[in-house]
């Protein structure tokens, strides 16, 4: 017994000296350019941006909160999502214990009936007057694989890179989806503001082509005036059922995104031009690499195939191993549990060498390096991506307030063009083609600024997530 103690103690001692030392180069973030600020934009103030807000401060519609609040706790994705990062959860609980050994319970009864010209089967006759000799054996079995040179750190680091990687996987899925159902509610809105202005044009058309009858029943006008002005009526007639279903079709969509069946979504009466109250602040560019789910995941990535390379370097170092088992003994079954009889133990313990594995550990090892690299590869390019939705966003941003300024002066102008053209119409100065044509462009003018005002409100919205926003 004091000999196995020692035999321990000396293994113990090796072992943690082994153990101590890690190969393999500790994880650094890969270097990426980030510029000081976004394209053709004036360097910020501070770093402060919408991205660091939460998605009810930076929503504040009371039906897009309750849509959004819907689609986080029911959205599939985002239930997938979670369940992936439960699962990273378990496999980091599990790498937590790897420098414990395995511990196994074995009761074994066992009765062989040898030759009786074997050795065996003379001294079974010669010694116990059987034909067959039994062994019945219980015993609690140690196996330690002490991993030298760090492998069991860096196991734990992948484990914990990938659980947080999963995470952060996981609040990428949710900025999108936020982002989808507010795309999704602003475009409803849109919908029935062109609805609106559909049913208005129908009605300035059914008055104008009344107008018309009168004139055509006095003979101030032909035929040819009222067919044509029926005609332009069916224009706008017939963007109303084309806009109802578009309506219906992303109330569908919609509601698939938040986890309820296809119904029909509440909404506000506000205006569709509301999105937010709140400065929209851009920040510098470097806070992307903290605020960004999914580049924080791309880093995490990094760190794991970093790990896994000091694996698969340390694979190819010498292993220390520790096996020991006691228990009890006997070839009697009525002996079995007589103690001290029965006991025995043993104890051992080895070193490995890895020397000739047709390269089977080198290729490991160069191809751990090569997943890095193309880990480092995905986050640079996730970075640069990042960059380049956000400098998309606020061009968008900045231009489409332009268009919808020109958008809407063109609007008015045709407003007062239509009154004039009626008015002029009814004194016989214009042409009922005059008439027409104002009504026919004004039409087209307002479902314009509608698509302008929408455009911004996406644009808005992509800032926002961009940005980082909507997983708070």
């Amino acid at each position: 017994m004091t000999t196995n103690k020692s035999l321990l103690f000396a293994i113990a001692v090796l072992s943690s000296t082994v153990m101590a030392c890690r190969v393999g180069k500790e994880f650094t973030r890969p270097a990426t350019a980030v510029p000081a600020q976004y394209r053709d934009m004036a360097a910020p103030a501070d770093s402060s941006n919408i991205g660091q807000l939460s998605w009810k401060t930076f929503f504040t519609d009371p039906a897009l909160q309750t849509l959004i609040d819907s689609a986080i706790a029911h959205n599939f994705d985002i239930q997938t999502a979670l369940k992936n990062a439960e699962i990273s959860a378990q496999t980091l609980k599990t790498a937590r214990l790897g420098n414990l050994p395995d511990i196994n319970l074995q009761i074994q009864a066992n009765r062989s009936y040898p030759s009786r010209n074997s050795l065996n089967g003379s001294m079974a006759d010669q010694f116990m007057g059987t034909r067959y000799m039994d062994d019945y054996n219980a015993n609690v079995s140690l196996s330690w694989e002490v991993v030298a040179w760090g492998k069991i750190s860096r196991m734990k680091e992948a484990a914990l890179a990938g659980y947080l990687a999963s995470n952060e996987a996981a609040r990428a899925v949710q900025t999108r989806i936020v982002s989808e159902v507010a795309q999704g509610y602003y475009n409803l809105l849109m919908l029935d503001q062109q609805r609106d202005i559909a049913a208005r044009n129908l009605a300035l058309n059914d008055s104008t082509l009344s107008m018309m009858q009168l004139q055509y029943q006095s003979g101030m006008i032909n035929n040819l005036a009222i067919e044509q002005t029926a005609a332009q009526r069916q224009v706008a007639a017939a963007l109303l059922p084309q806009l109802e279903q578009q309506i219906i079709l992303q109330e569908n969509a919609l509601s698939i995104l938040t986890g309820t069946l296809p119904a029909s979504v509440s909404r506000s009466n506000r205006p569709s031009s509301v999105v937010t109250g709140s400065p929209l602040q851009a920040g510098v560019p470097a806070s992307l690499l903290s605020q960004r789910p999914d580049v924080q995941a791309a880093e995490m990535a990094v760190k794991v195939a970093n790990a896994k390379a000091g694996i698969a370097q340390a694979s190819m170092y010498p292993a220390l191993n520790i096996t020991a088992t006691a228990g009890l003994n006997t070839f009697k079954a009525s002996n079995w549990f007589s103690i001290p009889g029965s006991l025995f133990e043993t104890v051992a313990g080895s070193i490995t060498q890895p020397i000739f594995q047709r390269k089977k550990l080198k290729t490991d090892w160069e191809i751990a390096k090569i997943e890095w690299e193309k880990a480092a590869i995905d986050f640079r390019k996730s970075v640069l991506t990042a960059v380049g939705e956000v400098s998309d966003a606020l061009v968008k941003i900045d231009k489409l307030k332009a268009q919808q300024e020109m958008t809407q002066l063109r609007v008015d102008k045709l407003h007062s063009a239509t009154k004039n053209a009626g008015l002029l119409f009814q004194s016989g100065m214009a042409t009922y083609l005059e008439v027409i044509t104002a009504q026919s462009n004004v039409l087209q003018s307002e479902l314009d600024l509608a698509s302008v005002q929408r455009a911004q409100q996406s644009a808005v919205v992509e800032l926002y997530r961009s940005l980082g926003g909507g997983w708070k």
